[in-house]
């Protein structure tokens, strides 16, 4: 008789249940094409990050003697030179870099703003909340290329790195509209539940029950947005650098270096097509591991 207990009692011990974060993981690592896509976001970033420092070739160096040359294994230069006599993959290697750099800082500065801004009005609800969404009506029936050329206008600098801050300000403080409202839906259908009533019998203060309590429970959509707001914010990056407000140089983007090939697309392909195919890869595999996330993290599938 004992031993029967002892092994019901084992028995209840083995047995676990999995925590939303657990149980998504398990479902992404089932979708091919999710994992597909972190493996190729991964090797992409690493691209980025190491790969202007260990190429034979610097982003900014000119060679007077070979302008615009096609890919040739000669000097190694795989992908070819831009008109200028510079590498095409130390200025793609670069260019990437600086593409995701814009993508992940806009989406920190818009999820730290739309995040907080959206559980906010969502909790207090009433006037508070009626006034806050208001404001970004209003906000959003601002055209965003209108925004960011007023900003880049009145604050006018030479400094290529203040005017990529700029960028991320810029493209931070409109992306954040979409957010807050996704967070504020969220927290609408939160506020009443039984463990947000147990901090409020517990004497926890409103704003604590904000961050220590509701905002962890909505983490699940805001993962899903940040994912798919990068590509978001790549593409319109590249569109200010294509029109000649984004990234200046020296410095370089995507973006940048498609509306330099766009204008050699007839004499020099290469210009064009070797940035257009990794920014073409890059979106694809954000937005595919977007779509896991999203599969992964649907209550509704568990």
């Amino acid at each position: 008789m004992s031993d029967l207990l002892l092994d019901d009692v084992q028995t209840h011990r083995v047995v676990r249940g999995r925590s939303l974060w657990q149980d998504a993981y398990r479902r992404i690592m089932r979708n091919p094409s999710a994992v597909v896509s972190l493996y190729v976001l991964a090797i992409l970033v690493l691209i980025a990050v190491f790969g202007p420092m260990l190429w034979v070739h610097k982003m900014d160096v000119i060679y007077r003697d070979r302008v615009a040359i096609g890919p040739t294994l000669t000097h190694l230069h795989l992908l070819g030179t831009d008109t200028e006599g510079r590498d095409m993959v130390a200025r793609t290697m670069f260019g990437l870099g600086i593409s995701l750099l814009v993508g992940a800082a806009a989406t920190v500065v818009a999820l730290t703003i739309g995040v907080t801004y959206g559980a906010v009005a969502g909790f207090f609800g009433g006037a508070v909340d009626e006034v806050m969404m208001r404001i970004v009506d209003v906000l959003y029936s601002i055209p965003f290329i209108f925004f960011v050329i007023v900003l880049l206008t009145v604050i006018n600098t030479p400094d290529p790195f203040a005017k990529l801050m700029l960028i991320f300000m810029a493209i931070g403080a409109v992306e954040w509209l979409t957010m807050a409202r996704i967070v504020r839906g969220q927290t609408i259908a939160l506020r009443n539940k039984e463990f947000v009533e147990a901090a409020r019998a517990a004497g926890a203060k409103p704003m604590q029950i904000v961050f220590r309590h509701i905002v962890p429970n909505v983490l699940g959509p805001v993962v899903v947005f940040a994912t798919l707001n990068v590509p978001v914010i790549i593409l319109s990056e590249s569109f200010l650098s294509f029109i000649g407000l984004g990234v200046q140089e020296p410095l370089t983007s995507l973006g940048r270096l498609i509306s330099d090939g766009s204008g050699q697309m007839i004499n020099a392909p290469w210009m064009l097509v070797t940035p257009a195919v990794v920014m073409l890869i890059t979106l694809l595999a954000l937005n595919f591991l977007g779509d896991g996330l999203r599969d992964a993290l649907d209550p509704k599938d568990r």
